[in-house]
């Protein structure tokens, strides 16, 4: 019998909805989160990269740069963005705001 990944779980799709009461709201926010999520951890990937980077043309050296390589698998062992956030959200630790709303609410006032 072949195992199930670590990254798949089954969600109850009620625990979405009970922040922002739509599903798809919480998607949305789920999916903006994981992009702030994606280019924060890209942007460090890339700072700890130019740390050992090398100009030397040869390519032997290039392929040989333990210490890019190292961080390189420690990166990709990472839980993906979309999984984190999902956890953040599902916490609580995301602040969600609905902008519409707030500007009806100032009209109405």
């Amino acid at each position: 019998m072949a195992s199930v990944p670590s990254s798949i779980v089954t969600r109850n799709m009620a625990d979405f909805a009970e922040q922002t009461g739509n599903v798809y709201m919480s998607v949305a926010v789920i999916s903006k989160r994981a992009n702030q999520v994606a280019v924060k951890l890209k942007e460090e990937l890339n700072s700890k990269l130019a740390e050992f980077a090398t100009t030397v043309d040869n390519l032997e050296e290039v392929f040989e740069n333990r210490e890019q390589i190292e961080i390189s698998k420690y990166y990709e062992r990472l839980p993906k963005p979309t999984n984190l956030a999902i956890e953040e959200f599902l916490e609580k630790k995301v602040y969600v705001r609905k902008p519409d709303e707030e500007t009806e609410e100032e009209i109405n006032l």
